[in-house]
This record gives structure tokens, C-alpha cells and sequence, in this order.
């Protein structure tokens, strides 16, 4: 049974999908007929039903693979391969208060909102008004909304917040606003940037250096998928390669603060010498 408000997926016999917000009041127009909501609830996730056309649906709970997947967007969003280390890197998780800037189609912004839970607030900004409204209708859609502050204006203004848990800039010259930093996050605090070229690291790296930050990472992350035929495994023939760079630090406490390099393959004592 699923409960009145649970966000649900439905999958049509071709792959497409279908997001909904369950309301057993609702009739759900597809290209299959017409499904009704009330009985897609009773019948609960992992059910099938068909279309009033005799079309065999999938009842789902989507994962946030899925919901990132599915934003409508207009411009270019952040992958999930590149969302799994950023949420990680920046410790977010349930209640946590974290600043984005560069909303775009909202991706990112969904990933933030669904980490931080109900008791955790996302604040995005976004400097151009229209896709500022394009996150709102994504987040609503996938009943995300209420997590999330959107902001329609220019950072170099600055933020209004003060003492977040985190920060992550997707914005063309993030160096420009290292200024601001200070005193919206807490001290101590990570903050990670996504950049598409080198030259754009190198100039937020010499930045870096100069402000009061510390523990620096760059990297980027490849993702190699396998074609699943047991007589056969095989790599595919296209690869997820180089969607941008990842650059990590964290904002320096009052006076010296130890630099720690980061050794994300060598994990615990039971790891081999590097």
C-alpha cells in the first residue's frame, strides 16, 4: 500500500517514466491510456497494472538515481557519478545547513535536498531568473521542494546566511567570490567547486593559496560501464569520461591549521603500504 504524499514512479512497457506525487483522486494520462491512482496505491511498489488500453505498467519507489535522471533540464547537469563524491566530500547528511550557487536545472539541488531530510535546509542561487524557477518545478515535482531556499540573485552580492555546514559552487569564476566565504561557513567547513577546464582549476588553485583555506584536493572521476552478458563481459563501447573537475578545501580555523592529504586509497590499518 502506498500512503497519500510518497512519490512514486511509473515505468510504461517501452522504459519511459512516468513521476508522480500519490493522490488517489488522480487520473494519470499516459501514451499507454489512462492509469488510476487510487488503485496504483493499493496495489503498492513492485506491482503491475494496466492502463484502461490493457498496457502493463511498473509500480516503483524511485531512487535518486532516478530523479536526477528525470529533471527537465536546459542546461547541462551535474552526473550522479560526480554528486556521489560531492556529498560524501562535504559530509551532507540529515539536518545539515548547506549553501549551492549555480541551481541550473536543479540536478545538484535534488541530490542536496534529498541528503539533508526534512530537518536540513538547502540554500540555492541562482543569478538568472528563469532557471532559479526551472530547479523550483523539478524540486516540486519530486516533492522536494519545502527543503530548499531559492534564491534568484548574483553571488557577488554576497549570502545571507551564516555558519552552514557546507558550501558548493557550480559558477563559471568561483574565485570571485572566495570573499564571501568567510563568515557564511563555519569555520573548519568544506566547500567544493565544479569546473569544466584546467586552466579554470589553476586559477581557483593560485586563489586558494592566498585565502584562508586548507587541505586542497582536485580530482576527477571516470565511470566504466560493462555490458551484462555472463558468455561475454565486455566494457561498453562508450564510457562516461571527463564531465568536469572536482576541486575540494576547507575554510581555515582562526591561526595555523595542519594541511592533511588525502589518501582515499589507502583506508584503514588493513591496507597495503603505498
Amino acid at each position: 500500500m502506498i500512503n497519500p504524499g510518497q512519490l512514486v514512479m511509473l515505468v510504461s512497457p517501452k522504459g519511459k517514466r512516468y513521476f508522480r506525487i500519490s493522490n488517489p483522486e488522480e487520473t494519470i494520462n499516459t501514451n499507454d491510456g489512462q492509469l488510476q491512482m487510487q488503485k496504483v496505491m493499493e496495489r503498492g511498489f513492485g506491482s503491475r497494472i494496466d492502463t484502461h488500453l490493457g498496457r502493463t505498467y511498473t509500480v516503483l519507489k524511485p531512487t535518486l538515481y532516478d530523479l536526477i535522471k528525470s529533471v527537465k533540464r536546459r542546461t547541462q547537469i551535474i552526473y550522479p557519478k560526480d554528486i556521489g563524491y560531492i556529498i560524501v566530500k562535504l559530509g551532507i547528511g540529515p539536518g545539515s545547513r548547506v549553501i549551492e550557487s549555480g541551481s541550473g536545472s536543479g540536478a545538484m539541488t535534488t541530490a542536496l535536498a534529498w541528503f539533508v531530510g526534512n530537518e536540513g535546509r538547502v540554500y540555492s542561487y541562482e543569478r538568472r531568473e528563469e532557471f532559479a524557477t526551472l530547479c523550483r518545478s523539478n524540486l516540486e515535482k519530486n516533492g522536494l521542494a519545502a527543503r530548499v531556499e531559492n534564491i534568484a540573485r548574483d553571488i557577488s552580492l554576497g549570502f545571507d546566511q551564516n555558519n552552514v555546514d557546507a558550501l558548493f559552487l557550480d559558477v563559471r569564476t568561483p574565485w570571485d567570490y572566495l570573499e564571501h566565504i568567510p563568515g557564511t561557513l563555519l569555520a573548519g567547513g568544506p566547500i567544493g567547486f565544479l569546473l569544466p577546464t584546467a586552466n579554470q582549476v589553476s586559477t581557483l588553485l593560485d586563489a586558494l593559496e592566498r585565502g584562508p583555506f586548507t587541505s586542497v584536493e582536485v580530482l576527477e572521476i571516470l565511470v566504466r560501464r560493462y555490458k551484462p552478458v555472463p558468455e561475454r563481459l565486455r566494457p561498453d563501447d562508450r564510457m562516461v569520461a571527463h564531465t568536469g573537475y572536482l576541486v575540494f578545501a576547507r575554510l581555515a580555523v582562526d591561526g595555523p591549521m595542519a594541511s592533511y592529504p588525502e589518501e582515499d586509497d589507502c583506508l584503514g590499518d588493513e591496507c597495503d603500504p603505498c
